[in-house]
């Protein structure tokens, strides 16, 4: 059953057909309560992949949440977000009978055509975030957004005329300005996990860089390094970004050049070997990336130790 071909849902109007519930008081955007969504054994064994934006803010008992190869569970509130066409699935305990609260928050790609919000949502990093590095909110923090989402509400059951649509998307950049604020908060609060991963990151690039092999398996990439670590691409730079300043591909580089100043100052080998040696396939490449790191080329560094 889990491999079964994810059943896609184009329109906001589907999923509202698809999950029971009435038909939308908007065609574009849809504020749903999860309390009045109801499970069925069908909708259990399915993978589903969305044509249309979803922020969710969730709270549920004897429910998991399968997003790519990630799962969590919700007895506490979280928020999470996914962008268009991304696969996800919800397994419900048989067993017992789920009790949800929360809401899901609906925005097919055409409603913010034509607004500020197109440019701010693809700017924003948590949509690429696994299920599992989903924002946990304080009571303070989850009644700003409710707050917002009954604007957003309030706003598309009153009018459909030319000045709602710029009124709910500046309610939705505010969600998301918020949202971001509270996960570089979590970024700092989860301290011990965070820096867990920082310690990882270090000792996995010192591994990598102090390897025998790096001449076959070349550079490592972001995906590589976030793969090792557990984490997606886009969580792992924002949390780098806000603890260190840096993102991945600046650790990755700052631990190749802290690699390279070691061989320049401490071997006799040519620039061409030391290149080849850290996984550059052209010495030209390795040359240009020092020198746009440390101001020196490889030459005049090792000619600063003579």
């Amino acid at each position: 059953m889990a491999n079964k071909k994810p059943y896609r849902i184009k329109t906001i109007s589907e999923f509202h057909k698809f999950r029971g519930l009435p038909a939308p008081e908007h065609p574009l955007i849809s504020v749903i309560d999860y309390a009045s969504i109801r499970h069925s054994d069908e909708s259990n064994s399915m993978s589903w992949l969305l044509d249309f934006y979803v922020i969710s803010l969730k709270k549920s008992s004897h429910t998991k949440f399968r997003y790519g190869y990630q799962q969590c569970d919700f007895d506490e509130g979280s928020l999470f977000f996914m962008a268009p066409n991304q696969v996800f699935r919800v397994e419900v305990d048989k067993n017992h009978t789920p009790v949800n609260s929360g809401w899901i928050l609906l925005i097919h790609p055409d409603f913010i055509w034509g607004t500020t919000l197109i440019k701010t949502i693809k700017q924003c990093d948590f949509f690429d975030y696994t299920v599992n590095e989903a924002l946990f909110l304080s009571p303070k923090e989850e009644s700003i957004l409710n707050g917002i989402i009954q604007n957003i509400q309030q706003e598309y059951q009153a009018n459909i005329d030319k000045f709602g649509k710029q009124i709910i998307s500046t309610h939705i950049e505010n969600l998301l300005s918020y949202s971001e604020r509270f996960y570089n908060r979590q970024f700092i609060t989860r301290e011990k996990v965070n820096h867990q991963i920082l310690e990882r990151l270090e000792e996995l690039l010192t591994d990598y860089f102090n390897s025998d092999d790096l001449v076959i398996k070349g550079l490592p990439s972001v995906q590589d390094v976030s793969e090792e670590l557990n984490v997606s691409q886009s969580y792992l730079g924002s949390l780098l970004r806000v603890l260190t300043g840096q993102n991945t591909q600046q650790h990755i580089h700052e631990k190749l050049i802290e690699k390279a100043k070691e061989k320049l100052s401490t071997t006799n080998l040519t620039i061409s070997e030391i290149a080849y040696e850290l996984g550059f396939e052209h010495s030209q490449s390795f040359s240009k990336l020092f020198k746009s790191k440390t101001q020196f080329s490889p030459l005049e560094f090792r000619q600063s130790f003579n």
